[in-house]
């Protein structure tokens, strides 16, 4: 298994569209902080209109938590898309070029082909969420500096600058977990469709939906809590007054769940598959 993890890790980093996909992440990153640069200062005085005809604001609104955060809110759409595309080509080009019949007719038990597959699949989207996360907070700090956070979600809240640090840093760990997911999801899609445009549509399609679903009130209490695609925001829990652990929790043990068992149907279809 070492060994062919060793082997699915350097496939994936010999293929350009995986620095491709480095530098898209980057390019997305200097456009969130070029915008915020040039035009944070207008959207915060938007923000705060009717707040400052009332109260006193006193400090850097517009800083480094403030950029972080808008960060995080501008990727759980776009990172999630690139690491589909990379993921799910770590299979479907190997349909392709037929290489996958080569490498199976070798003393390879195929279960565990598919499982190296899922398991760098996996370190690969929590490399990506590490790099952002690092790039992001380095970035933000050494431009705009550091201050206390404001944040809208039933109201505008207020964090100071220690408690918005560690807020931010537990919503990229625990964020994390929806991006696998969908990693995941984009390699058992290559098992069943095989062809790289096939797979990038119905993935970029399923991702879609999942975050228009995400608005959508299911009207039972238990499967708006169970859902999947409800709980990809989770990580917007940690900026709520009082975060909510209980619930934190229970979501990334739900998620977890949906992931060994997307695996798991991956991992039958494939051992079950005609490879041909």
């Amino acid at each position: 298994m070492m060994r062919l993890l060793y082997i699915e890790t350097y496939k994936l980093f010999r293929q350009s569209r995986t620095y491709y996909a480095i530098l898209a992440l980057f390019f997305i990153e200097a456009v969130v902080l070029l915008s915020a640069y040039y035009q944070g200062t207008g959207i915060i005085d938007i923000v705060l209109a009717n707040l400052k005809d009332t109260f006193y604001f006193q400090g850097k609104l517009l800083n480094g938590n403030l950029i972080i955060y808008f960060i995080l809110n501008s990727f759980w759409f776009h990172v999630p898309l690139l690491c589909m595309i990379i993921i799910s080509g770590m299979l479907t080009t190997e349909y392709q070029e037929k290489t996958l019949q080569t490498v199976l007719m070798q003393p390879v038990v195929k279960w565990k082909y598919l499982f190296a597959k899922y398991i760098v699949a996996s370190l690969f989207t929590i490399f990506l969420v590490l790099l952002l996360a690092l790039t992001s907070f380095i970035l933000s700090y050494g431009i705009f500096g550091k201050g206390d956070l404001v944040v809208y979600t039933n109201g505008l809240t207020f964090f100071e600058h220690d408690d918005a640090f560690y807020r931010l840093v537990y919503a990229f760990l625990f964020g994390t977990l929806s991006l696998v997911f969908f990693s995941v999801v984009s390699l058992t899609l290559a098992v069943l469709l095989k062809e790289s445009f096939k797979t990038w549509i119905v993935a970029a399609l399923f991702l879609i939906v999942s975050t228009l679903l995400l608005k959508i009130d299911l009207g039972n209490d238990v499967l708006n809590q169970i859902a999947f695609f409800k709980l990809n925001n989770t990580w917007q829990y940690f900026f709520n007054h009082d975060i909510e652990w209980d619930t934190i929790i229970i979501n990334s043990v739900l998620m977890g769940l949906y992931i060994l068992v997307t695996m798991l149907v991956g991992l039958f279809l494939f051992q079950k598959k005609d490879i041909g």
